[in-house]
């Protein structure tokens, strides 16, 4: 099955370590990352797509995280 996830955090080195982690673990990137700003908080936001390819069947029960 395909798995897919949508990372996003503040746009600082920690989202960086979280796509970093997520790569290294067999995740694929998909699409171009995107940037956004959140006017109350005034900080700058991150998110990035990534997808893996896994044994088994999808079911709403799959934790994505583990994989």
């Amino acid at each position: 099955m395909k798995l897919y996830r949508f990372l996003t955090g503040p746009d600082d080195s920690s989202f960086c370590k979280r796509v970093s982690k997520a790569l290294s673990g067999g995740w694929h990137l998909h699409g171009s990352p995107t940037l956004t700003h959140n006017p109350e908080t005034g900080a700058m936001m991150c998110g990035q797509a990534v997808w893996k390819e896994v044994e088994g069947t999808y079911s709403d029960d799959v934790t994505l995280s583990e994989h």
